[in-house]
């Protein structure tokens, strides 16, 4: 969507598609649960752990955490990355309100 479309909506409408776009890859779900289940910084494990390329692993890290939704740390030759505990809690927040409970009465269509 063009810059110039996005000014057609609310700031809620905003953050959550571009929440949306920073985690809608089936890749960057597997880092975020990976992290999420080690609950610690992980160094170097991930490319083992998914199965892609150095470079491909690298640019969805990269995707998370311009979004924030991880941090990274360098740590020797190499980078670290945790779960960014406040980014995490406004994803889970605005996701949660988006998807509240709809109590639908039989089926609309």
């Amino acid at each position: 969507m063009g810059a110039t479309k996005t000014d057609l909506f609310t700031k809620q409408q905003n953050e959550i598609a571009a929440m949306a776009k920073a985690i809608a890859h089936p890749a960057r779900i597997a880092i975020l649960q990976y992290l999420v289940k080690k609950n610690a910084c992980v160094c170097g494990d991930l490319v083992d752990e998914l199965g892609l390329a150095q470079a491909t692993t690298s640019q969805h890290l990269k995707e998370l955490k311009t979004a924030g939704i991880i941090q990274g740390s360098i740590e020797g030759a190499s980078v670290c990355y945790c779960i960014n505990p406040k980014v995490w809690k406004q994803y889970r927040d605005l996701f949660n309100a988006f998807f509240k409970e709809v109590d639908l009465q039989g089926s609309c269509c």
